[in-house]
This record gives structure tokens, C-alpha cells and sequence, in this order.
């Protein structure tokens, strides 16, 4: 299991942990004889924003149910605050959740909604009111406390969801798929409003999503799970940059993977293309996968060099602010790579499918991983 205290960009330190809020120790749930979390062992610090993120049936919404005492795991330990909670119900372990499908009651207001927690509490009538007026502030709906869920829009729903999981003041903030039911330009909106309100409030939470724009946009770290364990965590910066595994490179953004053999001096042989890699971690004669983001290629004016290609444009995708060009070797070599080309230099150089340009694989934005088995 990776242990995510310490990063992987090199020349960086070990991140400090000055306050475990959550700690889950070799956290194991089976379903009969299929294993949803393996061994599972993560920290996360009071106040943080932390993403599970990766594709559907790898775990994460299991492990949040676990953490929460909603699906109780088969074996492991959770700790909240220092205090065991392993075995506690969902009542003791102050949390609030917000679902993907907002679980609103249909035949209460939205101030009633918001406080039906505190109802529960047997908070004083005039204290509910004046946290629900607050919160109501707080999401952006000050003047909705009257209407119904079925008036409101996707996104109004999702705030008052939101606003009913802080009611009470939790200490951990549960997020399951918050948004993934909204229409994109809300999505978007909501999650910079999600994330503006997390930090105004300070509180610690975790967000489960299979989008890995969300949780770099919006994660202090992100945990990367497939089949139930813990690929890597670390920082948008550290997931994205420097990915342990070809799994999470694969995962988060796109990655063009050439596969090769392992030679002396640090060279990568992808067929009768010397490339050399900066980390070369591996030892000679291994079969490996070189890792290259399309943004790192550089089109450049003649061969020359390490790390250049005689390529051909095969394809060209306009993405609004950049071009994504499909590039083949020329003299019919099945090595093909991706390359994003900055719509300005489109516009000043313009290219189209059949022209032929040297790309230039930079050493530095070069990771090297294991060949994968089983495709």
C-alpha cells in the first residue's frame, strides 16, 4: 500500500501531518466472496478537502459508506478525532452527507429540510430558525425557505442538500457524487461555490467523484483507488505531474503510452526510437511503458537532438483554446502520440492532417512505468 505521507515529486519533503482528524487502519469490506477494499490505510488532517476518485466498481463510495458506519466494513479500524469508531452507529460519528440524488423530503418546505436535523436535536424553535435563515444565506438562497424541492432547479436541490448536511455543525463533511447530476455549466458552478464555502468554514471533508476534473480543481489531495485499493495520493500537482502507476497516469488527463525496452544510460529502445528518460528506475532488458501528457510534446523546427521524431499529422481535434493532433511516425512505424498545439500557434502556423513535423519528447516530462500484464 503507498504510503501517502510521502510525496512523490522528487526533491520534495514528506507532507507534515499536524492533525489526524481521520485515521483508517487495514480497512477490508467483502461482499461474499468478492473483496470491494483491500487493506486500506489512509490519513486525512482536520480542515482538508480530500477526493476519492476513480472509475465505478473501484471502491471509493464503499470506503466513504464505511467511513460514515452506513455499510460497515468486514474488518479494520476507523478512528475519528482518536476515538474508535469502527463499530459506532452513523449517530455518533458527526457527519453530514450529501447524495448524488439530494434525498430531499418532497412534502417538507425548504427551511423544514434544512432543519429537520435540528428538529431531531429538539433544538429550540427560534435557534432552528436562525440557523436555517443562515444557512439559507450561506448556499445563496436566502429567499427560498417556502418553496418545495419540486420548485427548485438541480442545483437550488443540491445547496439545500448541502445546507442540510452543515445544519448541525459536523466535524466531517461527506460528499457522494455531489454533482454528477447537474448539467455542466452548474456542475461547474456549484463546485467552485462548494469548494469557496469548505474553505470559509473550515470543516473536513471528503468528496467521492469519478470526474478528475472535479477533484483537481477542487481537492487539497486526491486518493486514487482501482479494485478496491489505494493506487496513490497526493496533491492535484503530485497525481497529475508525477503519477506512480500507470493506472493513475492512464486515470488522471491523458497520457500517450509507447512501449519499449529498458537500455543502458537511462535510453528507452520504442522499437528503433532511442529515447532517454530522466527517472530511469528500472534495470536494463525490463519491458516498460513510457508515459508522455500531449501538452508536454514540442513541434520544433528540425531534427537534431535527443528525443526528436520525424512524424506526420494523421488527425487534428479542435478543443477550444487547443488543437489536438494525432502524430505518426513516418516510415510506417506503428509508434503514434498525441500532442496539444495552443490555438495560437494554429492560428499563426496553421497545420492540417498529411504535413509533417518534428515533434520533441522533452526527457523531464518522460515517466516510466512497469509494462502492464493482461493488456
Amino acid at each position: 500500500m503507498p504510503d501517502m505521507s510521502v510525496s512523490i515529486v522528487p526533491g520534495t519533503e514528506k507532507r507534515a501531518k499536524d492533525s489526524r482528524f481521520l485515521s483508517v487502519r487495514n480497512l477490508t469490506k467483502a461482499f461474499g466472496a468478492f473483496l470491494a477494499l483491500k487493506d486500506i490505510d489512509l490519513d486525512i488532517a482536520e480542515g482538508e478537502f480530500v477526493c476519492f476518485l476513480g472509475p465505478s466498481g473501484c471502491g471509493k463510495t464503499t470506503l466513504l459508506r464505511a467511513i460514515a458506519g452506513l455499510d460497515r466494513q468486514t474488518s479494520g479500524t476507523i478512528m475519528l478525532r482518536g476515538r474508535d469508531v469502527s463499530h459506532a452507529p452513523p449517530s455518533a460519528r458527526d457527519f453530514g452527507i450529501v447524495f448524488q440524488s439530494y434525498a430531499l423530503f418532497p412534502n417538507l418546505s425548504v427551511a423544514d429540510n434544512i432543519g429537520y436535523g435540528l428538529v431531531n436535536e429538539k433544538r429550540a424553535r427560534p435557534e432552528i430558525e436562525r440557523r436555517v435563515a443562515e444557512l439559507l444565506a450561506l448556499v445563496g438562497l436566502p429567499e427560498q425557505a417556502s418553496k418545495y424541492p419540486a420548485q427548485l432547479s438541480g442545483g437550488q436541490q443540491q445547496r439545500v442538500a448541502l445546507a442540510r448536511a452543515l445544519a448541525t455543525s459536523p466535524g466531517l463533511l461527506l460528499l457522494d457524487e455531489p454533482l454528477s447530476a447537474l448539467d455542466a455549466r452548474v456542475r461547474l458552478r456549484l463546485r467552485e461555490e462548494i469548494r469557496s464555502l469548505q474553505r470559509r468554514l473550515g470543516v473536513t471533508t471528503i468528496m467521492v467523484t469519478h470526474d478528475q476534473e472535479e477533484a483537481l480543481s477542487m481537492a487539497e489531495r486526491i486518493v486514487v483507488m482501482n479494485h478496491g485499493v489505494i493506487e496513490q495520493v497526493g496533491t492535484p500537482e503530485e497525481v497529475y505531474a508525477w503519477p506512480q502507476t500507470a493506472f493513475v497516469a492512464d486515470f488522471v488527463g491523458r497520457m500517450t503510452f509507447l512501449s519499449g525496452v529498458m537500455s543502458e544510460g537511462g535510453i528507452v529502445d520504442i522499437g528503433s526510437h532511442p529515447l532517454r528518460v530522466q527517472s530511469a528506475n528500472l534495470p536494463p532488458g525490463a519491458t516498460v511503458e513510457v508515459g508522455l501528457r500531449p501538452e508536454a510534446v514540442r513541434l520544433v523546427a528540425a531534427l537534431g537532438g535527443e528525443n526528436r521524431l520525424a512524424m506526420r499529422i494523421e488527425a487534428l481535434e479542435y478543443l477550444g483554446s487547443f488543437v489536438r493532433a494525432t502524430l505518426a511516425v513516418r516510415a510506417g512505424s506503428p509508434l503514434t502520440l498525441l500532442a496539444d498545439i495552443p490555438f495560437n500557434r494554429m492560428q499563426d502556423q496553421p497545420l492540417k492532417p498529411g504535413d509533417h513535423v518534428v515533434a520533441h519528447l522533452p526527457a523531464e516530462a518522460l515517466r516510466l512505468f512497469p509494462a502492464r500484464t493482461g493488456g
